[in-house]
């Protein structure tokens, strides 16, 4: 019984292979062939009864995944907007501050989740204290990715936990200037430019519209290969004009 067998029960969600393998004595903790911690893996899947049995075993929820790409268990759920598994993760102790070892742009799962607007787990982060104004190693903070990305329900929830509406980041750039940025912008024509960077000969792009979380609305601009496979998404929100506006009512000096 081996903890490769535990990292790839965990990955596919096979709840009674995990409880039978913790029970048989494998370590919950310890890292598989390639880095990656079964913890991890339950916690990006979004699987929070394999969550919760990795840690009462006693996986540490500060542990953070060595496979590619990966990092801390916290942020991968923040990020997928998993909240009974951030739920699960914060009430066995893990710091919501703390930043992954990310070789660019180290962030926490507070800005994962505004990232990605994931509402509910950012009210969460700030309820059991997470820092509104801990920034990525950029220096960029919460409400600066926020008024990026045009998310008008994440400026407001930052705001409201207390968030300094004029950070800046190392480029001595604030959240408005960042929202001013895109308000007279078509975020359309924006979305689509940027996939093309991604986009191989022969793919399509394709963009949509959709209401978040939150309810902004936001423009997602999709990359499929030939074969019809995605390859790539991105995405903007719509609210940099009243993200302008909340911040302009904010103390921005």
């Amino acid at each position: 019984m081996s903890t490769e067998d535990l990292v790839s029960a965990a990955a596919f969600g096979e709840e009674s292979d995990v409880r039978r393998l913790l029970d048989g004595g494998t370590p919950p903790d310890e890292p598989g062939e390639y880095g990656d911690t079964a913890l991890y893996r339950a916690s990006v899947r979004g699987n929070a009864a394999i969550v919760r049995m990795l840690l009462a075993a006693g996986a540490d929820p500060d542990r953070e995944s060595g496979g590619d790409s990966e990092g801390l268990p916290l942020c991968a759920a923040a990020c997928w907007g998993h909240h009974d598994v951030v739920s699960a993760l914060l009430d066995a102790g893990a710091d919501p501050d703390r930043r992954e070892d990310a070789a660019l742009t180290a962030m926490t799962a507070l800005v994962w989740a505004v990232s990605n607007e994931r509402l509910a787990v950012v009210r969460t982060l700030l309820d059991r204290g997470a820092d509104p104004d801990r920034c990525d190693s950029t220096g960029r903070t919460p409400l600066f990715h926020a008024a990026e990305r045009g998310a008008t329900a994440m400026v407001r929830a930052l705001l409201d936990a207390g968030a300094h509406p004029a950070p800046t980041d190392h480029q001595d750039l604030r959240p408005i200037d960042r929202a001013r940025h895109y308000a007279d912008r078509d975020i359309e024509a924006e979305v689509r430019a940027r996939a093309r960077e991604y986009a191989p000969e022969g793919a399509r792009i394709s963009v949509r519209r959709e209401e978040t979380e939150g309810g902004d609305v936001r423009v997602v601009a999709e990359v499929r290969e030939s074969t019809g496979e995605l390859r790539s998404e991105t995405f903007l929100s719509t609210g940099h004009a009243e993200i302008v506006r909340l911040l302009e009512g904010s103390r921005t000096e």
